[in-house]
């Protein structure tokens, strides 16, 4: 049964988080079949259509039976609605990309990670008086390494993971480790458009090597 323990050491361990949304069922477990087969063992499913909620219910049915070792969260959660269906589903953690600390409070009391997203010292102090022990720094696109660097010595010891704009590129992946990052998440930049609406398993199986090589490369 995962734990809030568990559902960070995953993403500790890995130092990458994929993420998508595709709407169809049967395409989505086979993404998550290729990351897997791939060396991927925990990633997060985004709740970014009308079908996210039946498609995590599925996949979790699916993926139960064989991949025990997985830890599938669920992303873009900004209510305590979304947050109690998918907990309800079996989200094993819980991603999201504000700070709602009755977000945050649900989570807690399931046992289960809660990451919420980030865009400014105030909001990452909120969040950690939310006791959140991983924090999304979000748009990284925008923020960029600096950001992290530069607020680094403000919060000792808390763990941050950028998402949005990070690159599968070594020196992209390496700036932000080297910013103070403990893990990077990849939406778009892994899982394309391309590869979705071309069943393209094997070029993000390939990507994926990549990027978990490149992540171990720069830590």
């Amino acid at each position: 049964m995962p734990t809030k323990e568990t559902a960070l050491q995953a993403i500790l361990d890995q130092g990458l988080l994929p993420l998508f949304f595709y709407e169809d069922a049967e395409v989505s477990l086979e993404i998550i079949k290729t990351l897997y087969k791939a060396g991927v063992r925990t990633l997060e499913y985004t709740n970014r259509g009308a079908a996210a909620l039946d498609n995590f219910t599925y996949l979790k049915s699916e993926l139960g039976k064989e991949y025990t070792d997985l830890h599938l969260g669920i992303g873009t959660i900004k209510t305590v609605e979304e947050a109690n269906a998918f907990i309800k589903a079996g989200a094993d953690y819980i991603v999201a990309p504000i700070v709602d600390p009755a977000v945050g409070n649900i989570a807690h009391e399931a046992n289960l990670l809660w990451i919420p997203g980030c865009f400014t010292p105030t909001e990452i102090h909120v969040a950690q008086q939310a006791q959140a022990a991983l924090i999304k720094l979000f748009p990284a696109n925008i923020l960029g390494p600096a950001f992290m660097a530069s607020i680094k010595e403000l919060f000792k010891g808390q763990l941050f993971i950028p998402t949005g704009g990070v690159e599968l590129d070594k020196d992209n992946i390496s700036t932000w480790f080297k910013s103070g990052v403990c893990a990077v998440g990849m939406g778009s930049k892994l899982i394309s458009k391309e590869v979705l609406a071309q069943r393209q398993y094997d070029i993000l199986h390939e990507q994926t090597i990549k990027a978990l090589e490149l992540v171990k490369a720069s830590r």
